[in-house]
């Protein structure tokens, strides 16, 4: 005698484990990196996004983009993100003048940009890279790496390494206030501690 397992019933087994996760998953908040993604109105923590989300939202309101490239199992950056990225001073630089983007280097998400996709060929590989923080990086795969974009989406520079919020908010200021444009980062440096001596 064949059994017969009526097919809604079917159906509810196969449905169950979607919805129960999709219930879990209403109940919580979206992660970055572990961080929370905290809403605009939010003046105590950076508004992290994505890299097409940034792109899309220095096209409507153009600001520059500041990306942080970073991995999971980087420990420079999970300090990063415990200091630097919580003082008050380089939250306030970010959202005021940059549109804030974590980039996991190893990321299995596709992003568009420039008529071209960039995705991870081997996304469960460890080390196999994304072609956007292999772009961004020319190659030079070191974590965290921030990653500095004018409003057309062009790249200023990129500088690798851990800072301190000091050494941050001094690099954020360069380009907030388009200092990189007439002034090498060394003089701009120098400006700033002769007006503190004064």
């Amino acid at each position: 005698m064949r059994s017969f397992i009526p097919y809604r019933l079917l159906l509810f087994f196969l449905a169950a484990p979607a919805m129960l996760m999709n219930l879990q998953l209403q109940g919580q908040t979206s992660k970055v990196k572990g961080a929370q993604l905290k809403s605009d109105k939010d003046e105590n923590a950076i508004h992290w996004m994505n890299f097409d989300e940034a792109v899309q939202m220095s096209k409507k309101h153009p600001k520059k983009i500041f990306i942080d490239v970073y991995t999971s199992w980087c420990g420079w950056c999970k300090r990063m993100d415990a200091t630097t990225y919580t003082d008050k001073d380089i939250i306030k630089l970010m959202s005021k003048y940059y549109y804030a983007v974590r980039l996991d280097a190893e990321t299995s998400d596709t992003f568009h940009f420039n008529n071209h996709l960039f995705f991870n060929a081997a996304p469960h590989q460890r080390g196999s890279v994304n072609e956007l923080a292999y772009s961004l990086l020319d190659g030079k795969l070191e974590y965290p790496t921030t990653v500095y974009l004018d409003e057309k989406i062009n790249r200023l520079t990129y500088a690798a390494g851990y800072m301190s919020a000091a050494d941050l908010k001094t690099v954020l200021l360069y380009f907030a206030e388009n200092k990189y444009k007439t002034l090498s980062f060394d003089e701009f440096k120098k400006s700033l501690t002769d007006n503190s001596a004064k």
